[in-house]
């Protein structure tokens, strides 16, 4: 994925993952009443975003697609992280995710599968 979403950019992408085609309005009402954003603010990030290939626009009523998927978004910020903060390794990064707190026997047998499924 070639597309970069900021932070607040994912906030307006984020409600159209979660709710579907929606209009600028909408978008706009739940950012005000989730974050407080105003109007103005709101509509700049939908406008990046388009610019950017990550909504699309349409009339009437200024309705709002979403291009990209979440999961599509998830893969290229965690390639980014490893990439940045933990020199490519993978390795690093579960050392780092594990040393974090203590894991229960359920969520270590889960790791253990996924990683057994990613082979």
């Amino acid at each position: 994925m070639d597309i970069k979403i900021f932070d607040s950019e994912l906030k307006v992408m984020n409600v159209l993952w979660r709710e579907g085609d929606c209009t600028a309005k909408h978008i706009s009402d739940v950012l005000a009443a989730d974050v407080g954003w105003n109007m103005n603010t709101t509509y700049t990030l939908i406008k990046r975003c388009i610019k950017k290939g990550a909504i699309a626009r349409t009339e009437p009523n200024f309705m709002c697609h979403a291009l990209i998927g979440k999961e599509e978004v998830q893969m290229a910020e965690t390639n980014e992280l490893i990439d940045k903060i933990f020199d490519g390794s993978v390795d690093k990064l579960f050392t780092a995710l594990l040393g974090r707190k203590e894991l229960s026997g359920e969520q270590i047998e889960r790791l253990k599968k996924i990683v057994r499924e990613s082979k």
